[in-house]
């Protein structure tokens, strides 16, 4: 099963949630975590790993061949995201701009822009004790994360079987690479905090979760402060409440260490309980 954890806003215990629930479900099944926050991966804070493989991950760019050109405008014309753009007798190409497509490049009548690898990061494969444990790293200066996280996925396709559970601890918001990160999932856990903020940012996720057609449930970080707000919502809009985990001290103090917290508080074992009973008995895979 595929399981991505995501939420509207930074902040708000996505990796916490993450890293508890790889490490408890492991406990008696095959797991994969993967980090898919490739702007900023944190998940390694919490997790004794050692690195088994590492791969410098790449994209391709167009690379304007003047010799060849006949300057016909076309890549031009077919390239939605403006970054190749012809000025009098030269085509530019904006590497920061371009999303990979080949069109500009398949589409050319001279092949006159081929495309060539532009590094964009690193994929890192790591084994803790109980699971395995992968992480992709944009590299500095890279604006485009969607085409790294979408070769992280194909390396967790590719290298763990349907045997495997797959929990994506996806980027915050929803924007581009939240919707590559959770769209071929079998389900989404939005964990969201009962502030205004959080309530506010959870139903924009919520409304995009639903435009996906994605199965998904709520789970409340920090329980105890702010107001109801998140769970009247779920209430009037039928929306599963999957847990609520604890506003604490002792939580707090943990998190701070880099340690794991469902092995050390019972509260949250038993919410992680919860999470697994409702995903495991609702959702086929």
């Amino acid at each position: 099963m595929k399981i991505a954890i995501a939420s509207g806003k930074g902040g708000t215990g996505k990796t916490t949630l993450s890293t508890n629930l790889a490490s408890y479900l492991s406990e008696n099944n095959k797991v994969v975590l993967c980090d898919l926050d490739v702007e900023e991966p944190n998940s390694a804070l919490f997790l004794k790993t050692e690195i088994i493989h590492q791969e410098k991950k790449y994209k391709g760019i167009p690379e304007w061949n003047k010799n060849t050109c006949t300057l016909c405008g076309n890549c031009q014309e077919v390239c939605n995201y403006h970054a190749v753009i012809q000025l009098g007798d030269t085509i530019m190409v904006f590497p920061e701009l371009c999303h990979s497509c080949y069109a500009c490049s398949d589409l050319c009548p001279t092949n006159s822009l081929p495309m060539i690898n532009n590094e964009t990061g690193t994929l890192t494969h790591f084994k803790t004790n109980t699971f395995d444990f992968v992480e992709s790293r944009l590299k500095i200066g890279e604006e485009q994360a969607v085409p790294l996280i979408k070769q992280t996925l194909k390396y967790i396709d590719n290298n763990f079987s349907d045997e495997f559970h797959k929990i994506y601890d996806s980027p915050p918001g929803t924007s581009c690479p939240v919707i590559e990160s959770t769209k071929n999932a079998d389900f989404v856990i939005l964990i969201t905090e009962p502030t205004p903020f959080g309530f506010n940012d959870v139903k924009i996720a919520i409304e995009t979760m639903k435009a996906l057609n994605k199965n998904f449930g709520i789970v409340i970080n920090r329980y105890g402060v702010g107001n109801d707000d998140v769970i009247n919502y779920c209430k009037k809009n039928n929306i599963p409440v999957l847990a609520k985990i604890p506003n604490k001290k002792e939580i707090a103090e943990l998190y701070s260490k880099g340690e794991l917290l469902w092995n050390k508080i019972p509260e949250v074992k038993t919410e992680l309980e919860n999470i697994k009973n409702f995903i495991f008995s609702n959702i086929k895979n």
